[in-house]
């Protein structure tokens, strides 16, 4: 079976250093789960084309255009990796605002790669400090090895040891999806807002349900 693999950017600029780490996570992955024998399929979804669409979605209560389409990508990947622009010391609000716009459960047991980009090395706790706090919220299942890369960890300085933390955190990755392979039963699909409207819930079953009721 073809793992999904959801490569989440969140950065602004363009070019972009977030969109760059990204990039870099998203090969390391696909060749970390190809060395085991997998297929893969890597896509990408960049969050600064769907500002607009996102503040809407916070207004509406419904994702539209190629919004929707990027929730539904999430939805059914088998792993996430993020990666988000620092600011004012925790990830940026189009991040955030990409994820608060979730499905409830959408991330529950999903492994997830946390990254992040500054200029300064001195924003590096944000890994620990806010994004793996938020993903464990969220119930996903974050890899041991966070990624952070300073404005110095792009230059001709650079030392190879972003590629070495790139690599760890794909490797970690496509162990937990291999690990996960085998499992005997996957999680019941939850019924999205879309399902919900489609056919909603008798009223009488509702009631049954807040009284204790089973419903046979």
């Amino acid at each position: 079976m073809t793992k999904r693999i959801v490569v989440v950017s969140a950065g602004l600029s363009v070019p972009s250093s977030t969109k760059l780490l990204a990039d870099k996570l998203g090969d390391a992955v696909e060749r970390a789960v190809g060395a085991r024998g997998q297929e893969v399929d890597v896509q990408h979804v960049e969050l600064r084309p769907l500002a607009h669409a996102l503040a809407d979605h916070l207004l509406t209560g419904f994702p539209t255009g190629d919004l929707a389409g990027a929730l539904e990508q999430v939805r059914h990947a088998d792993a996430l990796v993020v990666v988000t622009p620092v600011f004012s010391a925790s990830y940026s609000g189009l991040f955030k605002t990409f994820f608060d716009v979730l499905e409830p459960g959408t991330l529950d047991g999903k492994p997830v790669v946390i990254a992040a980009t500054a200029g300064t090395a001195r924003h590096s706790l944000v890994l620990d400090h806010a994004l793996r706090p938020l993903f464990a919220y969220l119930r996903a299942v974050v890899v041991p090895t966070g990624v952070f890369a300073a404005s110095e960890d792009f230059g001709a300085s650079d030392d190879g040891s972003l590629d070495k933390r790139v690599q760890r955190a794909a490797g970690e990755l496509a162990a937990l999806l291999g690990a996960g392979s085998g499992a005997p039963d996957p999680a019941p699909q939850r019924r999205s807002v879309a399902d919900e409207f489609a056919a909603p819930t008798p009223f009488e079953q509702l009631l049954r349900e807040a009284g204790g009721d089973s419903v046979r």
